[in-house]
């Protein structure tokens, strides 16, 4: 069964919310209701609703999410509505749940929303909440900053077993800032950067950790985005009430997810026979196409991955297939992932660019892909685009997933 987008929003990321209940409540209001009028539905029209977040306990000292949306968007009281947390990736899981849902017969309209409040804590506070989805007291137990010092042991890993410029990593964080500026909901479209930001001077570009500078990391972001889908019945009445062609909506045609043990080291300590660094990385992302029907990667027209820090974008072109293992600096050199490249990357800007509100990112990027597959994502848009890639992490690749959003 085909699983239909019937429309879609995200709150500006730049914007800072109040660390409490109510800022949490206003973002799950604000996403939710734009997806709502995006879709021409109203809240009574939702037969079910899932909320993904990592920590909302943690910065704001609020759980029960399911009944915070409930009560902001009252017409949802008395639905199913559930909270799902799988780190960075929790968007991702809300939105695998919902599709089971559909997919299994048992709704016909679901809302997603996605949301992290997360700015309005000193920073080292909000490193410690993060920290959260780590090991907690087995692994950066010395580290100040847990996710930084993580990535950098993957760059270090990395860098042993294939070697690494910093030059490469300079390029993506420099593509993805430069498409930010076209994105109006953009973190960082205002942001500003001169001679030498994304080069290996530690007076311009600091180093943060090991071979991680202050340009190949994500900021904290306070946000919220919002999907509604529908099953292909339901989409089918839809349009047909509208007068739509059903086939311009846009479609979830893939999806893959797959767990690995949440240490990092764990992970890194055994290199496997494929020359893949998280082969199960590799795994969701060929379950997705696969699902979809898909032969490789260059059926796709752009996509949107995870980068919150240049390394994991780094290490995860390599397991789209773009390149083998240990050359995705060709991708990077032979411009393949810019915006007017083979197959553009993150033309949202991603998350260094766009923002990181961890629960709202796997929601954020299937609605960018759904607009660009409909010819609506304005000034990012990928010119011809009918097909992408989603491909959303959490902890230090523990969960990876993946979605394939299209237009017949």
């Amino acid at each position: 069964m085909t699983v239909r987008i019937l429309g879609g929003s995200q709150t500006d990321f730049a914007e800072r919310w109040e660390t409490s209940t109510s800022g949490l409540a206003g973002l799950l209001e604000a996403a939710s209701e734009g997806a709502l009028a995006d879709a021409e539905l109203d809240a009574a029209d939702v037969d079910t609703a899932h909320v993904g977040n990592l920590a909302g306990e943690l910065f704001t000292g609020q759980a029960q999410l399911g009944g915070v949306l409930a009560s902001v968007v009252p017409a949802l009281a008395g639905r199913p509505i559930a909270r799902h947390e799988a780190a960075c990736a929790s968007g991702s899981v809300a939105l695998l749940a919902a599709i089971a849902e559909l997919e299994a017969g048992h709704h016909d309209i679901a809302l997603v929303t996605g949301v992290e409040v997360m700015r309005g804590v000193p920073a080292t506070t909000a490193a410690d909440h993060l920290g959260s989805a780590a090991w907690v007291g087995r692994e950066a137990v010395d580290a100040d900053y847990v996710w930084p010092a993580l990535f950098a042991r993957l760059a270090d890993a990395y860098a042993d077993r294939f070697g690494l410029d910093h030059g490469h990593l300079g390029r993506i964080a420099e593509i993805n800032h430069t498409n930010a500026q076209r994105n109006p909901f953009a973190q960082a479209r205002d942001w500003t950067f001169g001679p030498g930001a994304f080069g290996t001077d530690d007076a311009v570009n600091p180093v943060v950790e090991g071979r991680l500078r202050k340009t190949d990391c994500g900021r904290m972001t306070d946000g919220s985005a919002a999907v509604v889908l529908a099953s292909e019945a339901a989409a089918r009445r839809w349009a047909t009430s509208r007068g739509r062609d059903l086939d311009a909506l846009p479609a979830i045609e893939g999806f893959g997810m797959r767990t690995d043990r949440i240490v990092l080291e764990d992970k890194l300590v055994e290199p496997d026979p494929s020359g893949y660094v998280f082969p199960h990385l590799r795994g969701a992302i060929t379950d997705a196409l696969g699902r979809a029907g898909l032969g490789d990667v260059h059926d796709l027209d752009l996509i949107e991955l995870h980068d919150c820090f240049t390394i994991t974008e780094y290490v995860t072109l390599e397991h789209l297939g773009l390149t083998p293992p240990g050359q995705a600096w060709r991708a990077v050199e032979d411009g393949t992932i810019d915006p007017d490249g083979a197959l553009p990357v993150n033309p949202s800007g991603g998350l260094i660019g766009a923002g990181h509100p961890v629960g709202a990112t796997g929601v954020r990027m299937v609605n960018d892909v759904a607009r660009q597959v409909t010819e609506r994502a304005g000034e990012t848009q990928v010119g011809g685009a009918r097909r992408g890639l989603t491909v959303n992490i959490g902890g230090s690749c523990t969960t990876s997933a993946a979605f394939v959003v299209g237009v017949a």
